[in-house]
């Protein structure tokens, strides 16, 4: 018997019970579904968290903390850097130290408490720093500032009002003029009482671009090494800290730095430069280790889901089984002329398995179709259902469901997998049906 021939028998067989194959349909064409929008959760959310992290982080960066000891982890140091700065595919490593006091800046009649960082404009340059507004610094009394620092110049005045969500003044109260080029005075102190004092004038010659968050905040002043320097020689501490008085000025200090990053060439050698670190003690962070964490954590929530949504097609495959069962029974006398015109018993079986196949197949794509229509309809619909359930906004950009072509490709192969399975032990019980008795339709 030709291919087509039994194709052609299969659908003349399939329209005399329409109702009850459409219901086997129906019913694989459901569990499929389930197990592609079950599992769809687990992508989505995946595709949410994976996409928040890399928007909060540079995927070439890799964040150093210090280096293990025999007493701990000690900080990053010149000689640190230079090392550093050796490694293959490294663009660049950039270093900050922060102030270890809170300066007061005036300009005019406004004034402002915000933290002054030293930065290397060198290495911030090689890793793409960008400015919104300005230039960068050439002179060593010259500064930017963070996008947000303007919001923090406020009149020097006791009947400033602050608002109560952002924390910042109000509007009337705020600098609103032009930043670039105006002349900001720098206030340190060396005791704590603030008795000893030194100003020190600064040129904002450029504004830092508007960070990627909206609840991240950058209001810091970034001075140049010289500046800060100038501070620690006057205030005799490392860092420029204030003097206590039970703390004694130190005569001299090792460079260390705060905040250190390194800059791979691209995505690609992170992960060598991250086991390169490690292997030298350095405690280091970065996004790539971030995302393998997370990358096998809900691998293994949508393998549990994809298991779950399978024991639906399970399921379903007691009705694909019934069905088949009971059109061996129906089809006795058929399948006895076959046999008896001498069909051999592998082409039954085939005729039989290419039925729950089909079944399977046409229930796959519904259920796919079904799917997809589901999806949409959860994305769209859910964040307004908990919106107005919990009455709080959901993230922007937050996906509860994706469906990739490697889930459909999946659920596909287990649906077909599971209704093959279930068409088995009727399509082998057809060959083994007696010519004598099906003809007399003895079964």
């Amino acid at each position: 018997m030709r291919l087509k021939d039994r194709y052609r028998f299969i659908r003349q067989n399939i329209k005399k019970n329409r109702a009850r194959t459409f219901m086997t349909i129906l019913a694989t064409a459901m569990g499929c579904a389930f197990l592609i929008v079950l599992a769809s959760v687990g992508y989505g959310l995946q595709q949410s968290v994976v996409k928040e992290t890399l928007e909060d982080q540079v995927v070439t960066e890799v964040q150093v903390y210090g280096k293990e000891s025999a007493e701990g982890y000690d900080s990053i140091t010149v000689a640190d850097i230079d090392k550093l700065e050796k490694l293959d595919h490294v663009k660049a490593v950039t270093r900050r130290t922060q102030l270890r006091q809170m300066p007061i800046y005036t300009l005019d009649e406004y004034k402002s408490e915000a933290m002054a960082v030293s930065a290397h404009y060198p290495s911030e340059i090689a890793s793409g720093l960008e400015l919104s507004d300005g230039r960068l610094p050439e002179k060593a009394n010259e500064v930017v500032v963070g996008y947000h620092f303007s919001d923090t110049l406020v009149i020097d005045s006791e009947d400033v009002v602050y608002d109560e969500e952002t924390g910042y003044p109000e509007e009337e109260f705020r600098y609103k003029g032009e930043l670039i080029g105006q002349t900001i005075l720098m206030t340190v102190k060396q005791d704590e009482e603030g008795n000893v004092t030194e100003e020190i004038p600064l040129t904002v010659v450029g504004i830092i671009e508007k960070p990627g968050r909206e609840w991240m905040q950058d209001r810091d002043v970034y001075i140049s090494q010289e500046v800060f320097k100038q501070i620690e020689t006057f205030t005799g501490t490392a860092g420029g800290g204030i003097v206590y008085d039970s703390e004694e000025i130190e005569t001299g200090h090792l460079q260390v730095f705060d905040q250190v990053n390194v800059y791979a060439d691209n995505l690609e050698e992170v992960q060598g430069i991250v086991d390169t670190l490690n292997e030298e003690k350095y405690a280091t962070y970065s996004v790539v280790s971030e995302m393998k964490q997370i990358n096998t954590l809900f691998t293994i929530a949508k393998a549990g889901l994809i298991l779950v949504g399978t024991i639906a097609l399970i399921i379903a495959s007691i009705g694909i089984y019934n069905t088949m069962t009971m059109a061996v029974t129906e089809r006795a006398p058929d399948i006895g002329i076959m046999k008896a015109i001498g069909a051999n018993p592998k082409t039954i079986k085939q005729i039989f398995l290419l039925e729950s196949t089909y079944i399977g197949i046409i229930g796959a794509i519904i259920g796919t179709i079904v799917a997809y229509a589901t999806s949409v309809v959860v994305n769209i619909g859910l964040p307004m259902i908990l919106e107005i359930a919990f009455e709080e906004e959901m993230p922007e950009g937050l996906q509860f469901s994706s469906i990739p072509l490697s889930l459909v490709l999946i659920a596909v192969a287990i649906c077909l997998i599971v209704t093959i399975l279930s068409g088995m032990r009727p399509a082998k019980r057809a060959t083994q049906i007696d010519v004598l008795k099906a003809m007399r339709r003895e079964i």
